[in-house]
């Protein structure tokens, strides 16, 4: 049985500034010993300090802190710690030999694609770092696409689909029964650990939606290739808005429709990153 190792909280901001921190205290307490042995090398201190000798002390320190600094390995300047990335997974369902659903005239893979590179731009523009499980026309396989999200270290994956059936946006969520966080995951439940973050993810993509006036419907079911990714992860299945509250249905082509999916999703991850605890970890 394949298995995966659970990702942990990374603490290399924590950590670099904690040894700068012990470089500093380092480099200042080796300063004052050679400026000290510089300055009066054969002699002791005994409280009687002329201004010279303090003055010739200072200098002697100041020489010694870039000697101690160098041989520490610190730098004089130190650039501020990179802010945390949040890292959302767009994963464009089918491709290559994979058409998907035939949607008038188009296949699903090639809207599926095209709605994946509008909505990363959106993202990209909100400051996400985005992350695609496939560029073109390919054919990805499922466990494959689960180990594009998994190496990104994401903190939400949305996979993206589309349909002529039914109304609005269909948010599904895997039917696998959630977990108590394990330290090791079997590859093809490794989403249990997440479900109930996913569950989570799946309200507040459907209360940004409803907010859009989109209709929306929810639902569980399986899902290979996301039941093996480790991060809080929603299906969304676009299909024409047939609501009998809009004023004329709006096919998948409609511009005006895909602009206010696209839209509602960005601010709905907005939302989502506004929740995350400290570090952006979710």
């Amino acid at each position: 049985m394949r298995w995966i190792k659970k990702k942990q909280p990374e603490l290399s901001d924590l950590s670099a500034s904690f040894s700068f921190g012990l470089r500093a205290a380092s480099v200042a307490e080796l300063a004052d010993s050679f400026a000290l042995r510089a300055a009066f090398p054969a002699r002791q201190f005994d409280g009687e300090k002329s201004a010279g000798k303090q003055n010739r002390f200072r200098l002697f320190r100041v020489a010694a802190i870039f000697v101690a600094m160098s041989a520490s390995g610190a730098s004089f300047a130190q650039a501020p710690p990179a802010a945390s990335r949040f890292v959302v997974v767009l994963d464009a369902a089918h491709g290559g030999d994979d058409d998907g659903a035939h949607l008038g005239n188009e296949a699903e893979k090639a809207y599926t694609l095209a709605f994946t590179v509008r909505l990363r731009s959106l993202l990209m523009a909100r400051g996400f770092t985005v992350v695609t499980t496939r560029e073109s026309d390919d054919a990805v396989e499922p466990d494959h696409r689960a180990e594009i999200a998994d190496h990104a270290n994401a903190q939400a994956c949305l996979s993206l689909h589309a349909a002529e059936s039914g109304s609005g946006v269909h948010l599904f969520v895997s039917s696998l029964a959630p977990v108590q966080d394990a330290r090791l995951l079997a590859w093809k439940t490794a989403q249990a650990s997440y479900i109930l973050r996913s569950l989570s993810l799946a309200g507040v993509v459907n209360s940004a939606l409803s907010h859009a006036t989109v209709p929306v419907t929810l639902g569980r079911t399986s899902l290979p290739g996301i039941d093996s990714m480790t991060c809080p992860t929603v299906a969304i299945e676009i299909a024409p808005d047939r609501s009998p509250d809009a004023s004329e249905s709006a096919g998948l082509d409609d511009a005006d429709y895909q602009a206010r999916v696209a839209d509602a999703i960005a601010a709905a991850l907005v939302e989502w990153r506004s929740q995350a605890p400290e570090g952006g970890k979710q």
